[in-house]
């Protein structure tokens, strides 16, 4: 009994400490290996996938419209138009689907806006078309499903899971941003790339979420946004051979 006791006295004391200290501290993952650890299996039949898929799909637009917490599995799987039953064959609970849409979102973002872009696309004229695609790309992924977007905010706030997400989508679109701007700037141009991409990613995702109505609703146009936008990372980047700025408005 008296070894029982000591084993077992508590943390830092004994061999119960050590194990309780090694399983608090999970080996970390990194960033964009986190944005794509989906959860989706390895379907051997297509009717599975397609059910699997038609739950993500139920569950995003129930959580754009009605909001994570009055969303329940039962409407998840009708709104598929499959059982409950197969709901759980795939997930957990309603927590596990929600983190699957969000990390599908994250990485469709960052694979359709930055991780594409190369110091080859920003070579003479070609920078300034490339500067509004990217931009005009990443405000379609927010504007496709504004109340989602604006979802994945606010459970950021409350839910450690999502928001270390939401930090592993930050981090790899900032050293994505970092490395492109070192490639493609000079130094004595911007001196801290790192900095600067921090900034640009920073403005480029609030006025997203701002024209997504994430802080009422907005004072411009998204046309207006995405010229303002683009022709403000174009003189950051490039302050010697940036267009004359646009004189004419479009309300």
């Amino acid at each position: 009994m008296d070894f029982i006791l000591y084993w077992c006295r508590g943390p830092g004391q004994g061999h119960c400490g050590s194990v309780a200290r090694a399983r608090a501290k999970p080996t970390p993952i990194a960033p964009e290996a986190l944005l794509r650890a989906t959860k989706e299996p390895d379907f051997r039949q297509e009717r599975s996938r397609r059910s699997y898929l038609a739950l993500i799909e139920a569950a995003a637009e129930l959580f754009s419209n009605q909001g994570y917490d009055a969303v329940g599995t039962p409407e998840i799987a009708h709104r598929a138009g499959v059982s409950v039953g197969t709901f759980y064959r795939y997930f957990d609970d309603k927590h596990e689907v929600y983190l699957e849409i969000c990390r599908r979102n994250m990485i469709s973002a960052y694979r359709d806006t930055i991780e594409g872009l190369g110091p080859e696309r920003f070579a003479g004229r070609a920078r300034h078309e490339t500067i509004r695609e990217t931009i005009a790309v990443l405000f379609e992924h927010v504007l496709e499903r504004p109340q989602l977007s604006r979802s994945f905010t606010e459970m950021s706030l409350r839910d450690a899971e999502v928001a270390e997400l939401r930090r592993a989508f930050e981090t790899v679109s900032i050293q994505r941003l970092t490395m492109l701007i070192s490639a493609i700037v000079p130094r004595d141009v911007i001196p801290d790339p790192e900095a600067t991409a921090y900034v640009i990613y920073g403005s480029a995702m609030q006025c997203a979420y701002g024209l997504a109505g994430h802080f009422g609703d907005p004072p411009v146009s998204a046309d207006r946004a995405k010229q303002a936008l683009a022709d403000f990372i174009e003189r950051a980047l490039f302050p010697a051979t940036s267009p004359t700025p646009r004189t004419d408005r479009t309300p």
